[in-house]
């Protein structure tokens, strides 16, 4: 950790904007219409008294972190602005410096403790440091002058230090080998109660956009697909049926993962899935394109469910049960061959866990563990860039993204901000419908200006806009 810079973080400001979809969307338990977006904003100093503002955004959103159905909506969104004040409270308890990864690592423990006392469970924990750690790195990275590319690669932050030395990772070496691609590829979710065709509208939004999953397909040409499944069989057939009714008139080949969002409590119910799925000849070719399985099982069960006891055919990955720096280790003893990478869950365990994928799989010789990158909320400006910069360093190829289809872009922030976001990455977005939006040509987003100082983004939004975190 030669490279690592120890710093002080001076002052950390929490603020919320409200996001209201263009269309309903309904994933698990919940239909989601609005939603606050939560912004970070810390104030690091370097020793020889240079500073500079960070700055990071992501969605509250409701029945992900917590699905207790006894809390509504605005009770997880309190418990999200909760979260964010003990982070604050933890990183600013302690005055004295350190590096960015120092930060986190001498608060995390003690707020997930703290969080616990309160009821809140890891994940729901994790997403006030996710944010605090992102905005601190950015400011880092813009008081030296350097992307956050760099300070990855070059280990600005010191990651390690205990957490994956200890596991004999080589993180450092797996960091120092990373390198960003041009573009990526973006994974269209298709949502419980997403039109398929424009016969299935029920609410139409006449705004000029595509509504329907045929219309997604038809415009943004998309290769790869994200499958939501709601845990009934027949049910779940035919909605599967309609969707292959889409994408098999493609002449090119496409992608899938099937998001099973906890819907089932034993691999059993998912096995039945999957083989009522390959006895359907009309899901042949959609079978065909499976990649991954994503969290089907309840997270209150799923590490205690060994998926070697049946044969699914396909990899399963974890995604709400990954609340701890550790559950990916406790879930690869399960049989699970991956986990999500999500900006909301910290973007410094996505890093050791993708390097816990590089390591076991020298380890077997084969090309076995992977990350995959999730996270359908992600906004245009701060939330969709940063994560977009941390799943593409990591070697991921395909990102799930769809923010920008059930939200009309940045029409809802002042003309000057979207201006500014489009000016500095005319690659990442473009002007359309009256608003600048996320740009997605031949199913790719093009992602070479997300290399510049700071994290992923050379402007910041306009706070003075925005209201404090509420109360």
């Amino acid at each position: 950790m030669s490279d690592a810079l120890k710093f002080f973080v001076r002052e950390i400001d929490l603020f919320e904007r409200p996001v209201t979809l263009r269309m309903p969307f309904r994933f698990g338990v919940v239909t989601l219409r609005e939603s606050p977006q939560a912004f970070v904003r810390a104030r690091v100093e370097l020793p020889d008294g240079r500073w500079a503002w960070g700055a990071a955004a992501e969605l509250m959103a409701p029945k992900w972190f917590d699905k207790n159905l006894e809390l509504s909506n605005e009770d997880n969104f309190n418990q999200l602005r909760d979260v964010l004040r003990m982070a604050r409270e933890a990183y600013l308890g302690d005055a004295s410096a350190a590096t960015a990864f120092g930060h986190f690592g001498r608060n995390f423990d003690g707020h997930l403790a703290a969080a616990s006392a309160r009821g809140f469970n890891p994940l729901l924990a994790s997403y006030g440091p996710a944010l605090l750690d992102r905005a601190v790195l950015d400011g880092l990275c813009r008081a030296l002058g350097i992307s956050f590319y760099d300070a990855i690669t070059k280990n600005i932050p010191g990651i390690g230090g205990g957490r994956g030395a200890s596991e004999g990772l080589g993180i450092e070496n797996f960091m120092a080998g990373l390198k960003p691609a041009p573009s990526i590829e973006a994974r269209h979710t298709v949502g419980l109660v997403d039109a398929i065709t424009s016969a299935d509208i029920s609410e139409p939004v006449n705004d000029g956009l595509p509504e329907t999953f045929e219309q997604v397909v038809k415009v943004y040409g998309h290769r790869y697909f994200k499958l939501k499944v709601g845990g009934k069989v027949d049910a779940d057939l035919a909605r599967l049926t309609a969707i292959a009714g889409v994408l098999d008139t493609q002449t090119q080949p496409y992608f899938i993962s099937l998001d099973g969002n906890e819907q089932y409590n034993d691999a059993q119910g998912v096995a039945e899935l999957l083989a009522a799925m390959r006895a359907a000849p009309a899901l042949r070719r959609l079978n065909d394109a499976i990649l991954f399985i994503e969290q089907p099982i309840n997270r209150k069960v799923a590490l205690d469910v060994d998926l070697r006891s049946v044969d699914l055919g396909k990899p399963v990955i974890i995604d709400e049960s990954d609340g701890e720096l550790d559950t990916f280790v406790r879930a690869r003893a399960k049989g699970y061959a991956g986990v999500s990478s999500k900006t909301c869950k910290g973007f410094y365990k996505s890093i050791l866990n993708a390097a816990r994928c590089a390591a076991w799989n020298q380890e077997e010789g084969a090309q076995r563990y992977f990350m995959s990158a999730e996270d359908l909320t992600t906004q245009a400006g701060l939330s969709v860039q940063q994560d977009l910069a941390l799943v593409n360093l990591l070697g991921i190829t395909h990102v799930e993204r769809n923010g920008h289809h059930y939200v009309n872009g940045m029409a809802a922030l002042p003309t000057a901000e979207q201006a500014d976001f489009l000016n500095a990455h005319p690659d990442v977005y473009e002007r359309s419908h009256g608003a600048v939006r996320l740009k997605i040509k031949q199913g790719r987003i093009d992602l070479r200006s997300l290399d510049c100082h700071g994290f992923a983004s050379a402007v910041v939004p306009d706070f003075s806009v925005m209201q404090a975190l509420k109360t």
